[in-house]
């Protein structure tokens, strides 16, 4: 139609793009650009004093520009801007960052949710760098005119499977679509996973454990999915794939199987939780994480065991914890006979009274438990509620406690006597 102006053609080659970027509107649009990412800049500051975070998360990062939301209102707001001077400058500049700024967000996106899916993994720091290589590299094909030339010899090597048709440039963005949704799905599930877990202790957390366990299993098959269907890969052919997975949990997989079961099981019913003190096969500690396919408990000289889930199940484990935190624990003292048994009793009471970890109410018992062959045995119990805190320091506290009580009243802690009758010769 007579009296429009034709929208600016895309350049294809370098020159083109130099032409367009040494004109005199180029100044105005980088001030525009400017002024864009001084306003992203102050509403994430504004939106992260609002919202008092305390800990880093996907969207702030640890500083203001670390996250993704800043390049997100960045893009925004230079798409904005770029609608608005489309019809009154000849733009050059944000044709060149609205792709830069896509390539920005979607690279702190992925690698945000990786280090928080992970718990900021050595390699994810080295695929942050790989993957800002490749964007760079597209952005700048693109930029020379190379890309849609390149894509178009990649699409020109296919081959046939089944009754699909696949090529390298079909792989290649299958691949990239296939990153995009589980990346979306891994933020989706860290996400709920943060507000289950967040102030939840005890059997709250086991329960929201599997809860966010199972849901992230869901979306990462879903999206599994839709990676496998984005890649051109026909789904029916799962069925193949599902009986053979089948076969082999049935033939060799089993095990595998039944702990992955077993996980589920244990955070469902909470018969063992996140906290509790437990005894395994002879090792005894605090369990400090349930997975899917294993639990880890945390023994108090800082040994970590790894146990599979199957064994929780089906092997006996004796939980210190289950009903409440309290463990009860005794120590033994041996006095000469002529002791007055009650000052004895007393003092051992006043000794376990005196340490702040054991408990009042029970209060802690002395009695007579044996007549010893070198003297008399009394056993000091007492209740404790925090074992996670250590239990032999308390019972050398209260040992040591003891020790100077019954010198300070000279009763006194015999020594094992032993007579030996010499037999006489003719």
């Amino acid at each position: 139609m007579a009296g429009m102006k034709a929208a600016p053609s895309q350049p294809d080659d370098l020159d083109s793009w130099f032409s367009l970027l040494l004109q005199p509107a180029t100044l105005k649009e980088l001030a525009v650009l400017v002024a864009c990412a001084i306003l992203a800049w102050t509403l994430v500051w504004l939106a992260r004093r609002t919202t008092a975070l305390r800990e880093p998360s996907i969207l702030f990062g640890r500083r203001i520009i670390d996250g993704v939301l800043f390049p997100l209102l960045l893009l925004s707001l230079a798409y904005l801007a770029q609608t608005l001077l489309a019809g009154r400058l000849p733009l050059a500049l944000f044709r060149l960052a609205i792709p830069a700024l896509v390539a920005l967000a979607a690279l702190r996106l992925g690698v945000k949710v990786l280090q928080v899916a992970v718990m900021d993994a050595p390699w994810v720091r080295a695929l942050e760098r790989t993957i800002s290589w490749v964007a760079w590299l597209a952005m700048v094909l693109w930029v020379s005119g190379l890309l849609p030339i390149m894509l178009e010899e990649l699409d020109q090597i296919h081959w046939k499977v089944g009754s699909s048709r696949l090529s390298v440039r079909n792989i290649i963005e299958g691949g990239l679509t296939a990153g995009a949704v589980l990346i979306l799905t891994l933020w989706i599930s860290s996400a709920i996973e943060a507000r289950l877990l967040r102030a939840a202790t005890g059997g709250q957390l086991s329960l929201r454990k599997a809860v966010s366990n199972a849901i992230r299993a869901l979306l990462m098959f879903i999206g599994l999915l839709l990676a496998l269907s984005a890649v051109g890969i026909d789904l029916t052919a799962l069925s193949v794939l599902g009986g053979a997975v089948g076969v082999g949990i049935g033939l060799g997989l089993q095990r595998l199987a039944a702990n992955y079961v077993s996980g589920f099981v244990i955070l469902a019913e909470r018969s063992m939780r996140i906290g509790d003190n437990v005894r395994v096969d002879n090792f005894e500690g605090r369990i400090t994480d349930i997975n899917a396919r294993y639990s880890v408990i945390r023994a108090p000289t800082g040994r970590e065991s790894i146990v599979p889930n199957e064994m929780l199940i089906t092997s006996r484990v004796e939980n210190l914890s289950l009903a409440d935190s309290k463990v009860w624990q005794s120590t033994v003292v041996s006095v000469a006979y002529d002791s007055d048994v009650d000052l004895v009793q007393r003092l051992l009471q006043e000794a376990a009274l005196a340490q702040d970890r054991v408990m009042r109410d029970p209060a802690p018992s002395a009695a007579l438990s044996a007549f010893g062959a070198d003297g008399l045995e009394f056993t000091l119990g007492y209740w404790m509620m925090d074992p996670e805190n250590g239990q032999l320091n308390l019972r050398s506290q209260i040992n040591l406690a003891i020790l100077a009580a019954l010198r300070t009243h000279n009763i006194q802690i015999p020594y094992p006597q032993r007579v030996l009758h010499h037999a006489r010769e003719g």
